[in-house]
Formats: structure tokens, sequence, C-alpha cells
């Protein structure tokens, strides 16, 4: 089972996700928060293994939330719950160490696999979704660390970082290359290296802002 807290100053949105949440055998929904504020100080008490973070909440927004737990080094693997006017804050969050983003209108099924994902170590940067976001970056002035143009890749390190766009763990892109997981996880290292970007969730999104994929 996996531990999953909730954070959303919508009551109602959250009893939506616990409902779905509870049609799964594979997830347990161990706490929620109604706040930024609740969020930093229990969070770091129950230890849950994946968060779920709404971005736009009074006094503490979602943002304030991974810049704390990230600085004090407590901050599990959390997935943003974003709406379609959400951009600019989606992108702050994911530099704040996010590990992807979800619509809150999402399935049980996508839901469910990208909690699976994250809790694995993987990332939740759909194509589709980045492009869009990735359209408006030149007007928002949230570069990320490194814009340079990254170290040529080798074909297998593209595929797998476009394996890593799908959200796919390095678990999963071994299983689908038949090759070890300490191959792809090299591999990994290397892409990073060559981005200039520390995770993988920057280096997709970098990968697409350089029309690399």
């Amino acid at each position: 089972m996996i531990k999953v807290m909730l954070v959303d100053d919508q009551n109602l949105v959250r009893k939506g996700v616990r409902s779905l949440l509870e049609l799964s055998e594979e997830i347990e929904v161990i706490a929620e928060a109604p706040d930024g504020i609740e969020a930093i100080r229990t969070i770091p008490e129950i230890g849950p293994e994946v968060v779920l973070l709404d971005m736009r909440m009074p006094g503490k927004s979602g943002l304030d939330v991974l810049q704390q737990l990230s600085s004090d080094g407590t901050l599990p693997p959390t997935i943003i719950l974003t709406t379609f006017d959400d951009d600019e804050m989606v992108l702050a969050g994911i530099k704040a160490g996010a590990k992807g983003f979800l619509l809150k209108d999402v399935s049980l099924e996508e839901l469910v696999g990208a909690i699976k994902t994250v809790a694995q170590g993987g990332s939740m940067v759909k194509p589709a979704v980045s492009e869009r976001l990735l359209k408006g970056l030149e007007n928002m002035h949230t570069e990320f660390s490194s814009l340079d143009r990254p170290d040529p890749l080798t074909e297998r390190e593209t595929e797998i970082l476009r394996l890593m766009a799908g959200g796919y763990s390095n678990k999963e892109i071994a299983n689908s290359l038949g090759v070890a997981e300490g191959t792809v996880k090299n591999h990994v290292s290397n892409i990073l290296s060559k981005m200039g970007v520390r995770d993988r969730t920057r280096a997709v999104l970098k990968a697409f802002e350089m029309a690399l994929l």
C-alpha cells in the first residue's frame, strides 16, 4: 500500500480525490490538510510516500509548501493538482521540487498510475501538457537553472528521455528496453549531466523547451 496525503483547501476536492483513491487496493490516504500551514507541519511528522498538492491556497500556498519542505530536506515525492490556468504556478512548483502534475479532473486509473510512478522514483511530465506549458515559458520569466544547448545525447539516451517524458520509472524503462535497471540509472545520470539539470522532471521540460523530443 502506498501511503498518500492530500493537501487542498477545497473540502469537496479532497473528499472527491479520497473517494476515488478508496476504490484502489494499492493506495491508502493517511492524512489530509486544508492549507499549506497544516501541510508543512504534518508532512514531516507522518511521512507520506506521496503528496497530492493544490497550489493556490490561502495563507501558505502549495509553492510555499514545496519550497519549505525542500529546503528542510523533508519533501516527499509530490504531485501538483492543477487546473488549466495554473501554468506559471506549475512551472514554479516543478522548479521547487514537485515530481509532476495532474489536472483535477483526472481519472482513477491516471491518478493511481501517477502515484505509483512517483512513489517508484519516476516523474509525471506528460508530453501534451508539457508542450502547452512550455509555449508560455518565454513570457513567464521562470527560467530553469540551465537553458544552454545541452551536449548531444546518444540515440539510446534520447530513447530513454522519451520514456522519462512518459512518466516511466527506471525499472519500467529497463523492462521495456530489456536491459538492467542499473544500466538505465547510468543513462539517466548521463542525461542529467549533459543537460545541466538536477532531476528528471527538469530534464524532460528542458528537452521539450529545446525541441529535443
